[in-house]
């Protein structure tokens, strides 16, 4: 991707979450999704992947410590026989559980682990109100109320439970790993620093003087919301126009199409609110990454993504034991779907390593 530069303050949080608020507004899809804000949860298989045959799949709820009630997925290997290591799947930023992370749930439970692929805060069918929005507090806190949940099942064993976060949900896979001492191992696939990324754009590129007009914007937008008593959300985002760079035409091309639409999805059409950035802008997540250490990290990431910086400087910035593993020719988009790269050999093995 070539260097990122933005013209100016709001020129920069739109193009930010342009990322995020892909559009189908064409087809008359919403804005953004109010539904299931009472919880009435699909009884139908709604994944954008087929389902095994290999897995037992289980529709569950539970509470974080907030109080909001998060809806996920539960994927148990048919057979199992004694207590299991287990995995919590998050990601990707403003996907559903139905996307991503359900699919590589389900594919390491069709491996011998039980997992559990949620919907985090405010999206989705979990609950949380006003809906589509973020925040690296909450969201870290998601991960920790799924080990909650998963750790008191009974055919779990909770001394041998980890973490796979994809893409923005990575980073906060990570920040949960370093302040929740019961995940032994974690796996971050086409990782993005959501705090690094919306603070200072992409490649760092954010100048002092574009920060504090975008900082003067979001805090003006509050008064806006607080007179209307609801929050504003961004406009739909019209993807291919022509000229994008090649990373959004990507990201179009997985929440937009049959590939990977979801209508419960942020970015499959709908919008996060335009104040989503105020809790990012000061809380770096990865200001702790090396109290990991001393349990082990395992970084994944394309040869060709754009995103690929994320995991480098990660990378360096972690302590022992970690590993960065590079896939071949694979760009950001590839890691969410493509089976045939994923590594999903390599996570097996380093589960089997790591939680025993």
């Amino acid at each position: 991707m070539s260097h990122y530069t933005a013209a100016t303050s709001s020129r920069f949080l739109k193009r930010t979450f342009a990322i995020f608020t892909l559009s189908i507004g064409a087809l008359g899809i919403s804005q953004f999704v109010l539904a299931n804000q009472d919880l009435k949860l699909t009884t139908k298989w709604d994944k954008t992947f087929a389902q095994s045959n290999k897995v037992k799949h289980q529709k569950i709820t539970f509470k974080n410590r907030y109080g909001i009630t998060l809806v996920a997925d539960l994927y148990i290997p048919k057979n199992a026989k004694g207590k299991l290591p287990a995995i919590v799947v998050g990601g990707p930023f403003g996907a559903v559980k139905e996307q991503s992370s359900g699919l590589y749930a389900q594919t390491m439970a069709e491996r011998g682990f039980i997992t559990l692929a949620f919907d985090p805060s405010y999206t989705g069918e979990s609950g949380g109100e006003p809906r589509n929005i973020a925040s690296p507090d909450i969201n870290t806190e998601d991960f920790s109320a799924a080990l909650d949940f998963i750790g008191l099942q009974p055919n779990v064993d909770q001394n041998r439970i980890g973490m796979i976060g994809i893409c923005g949900w990575g980073g906060m896979a990570l920040n949960a790993t370093a302040v929740d001492k019961r995940i032994k191992a974690v796996v971050t696939s086409t990782m993005y620093d959501m705090t690094r990324v919306m603070s200072k754009g992409y490649n760092d590129s954010v100048t002092p003087e574009q920060r504090s007009k975008t900082l003067e914007q979001l805090s003006a937008q509050r008064w806006i919301d607080a007179k209307n008593g609801k929050p504003a959300y961004q406009s739909p985002y019209n993807v291919l126009k022509g000229g994008e760079a090649q990373f959004l035409v990507d990201y179009h091309d997985y929440y937009i199409t049959s590939r990977g639409y979801h209508p419960r999805a942020v970015n499959s059409g709908n919008a996060w609110s335009v104040t989503t950035p105020i809790s990012f802008m000061n809380m770096p997540i990865l200001t702790y990454i090396k109290e990991i250490s001393p349990r082990p990290i395992l970084f994944i990431h394309g040869e060709k993504a754009h995103s690929r910086y994320f995991s480098e400087t990660a990378y360096e910035a972690a302590a022992q034991p970690k590993e960065l593993y590079i896939v071949p020719n694979a760009s950001h988009v590839d890691l969410y779907d493509r089976v045939d790269i994923i590594p999903f050999d390599k996570m097996t093995n380093f589960f089997n390593q790591n939680l025993k």
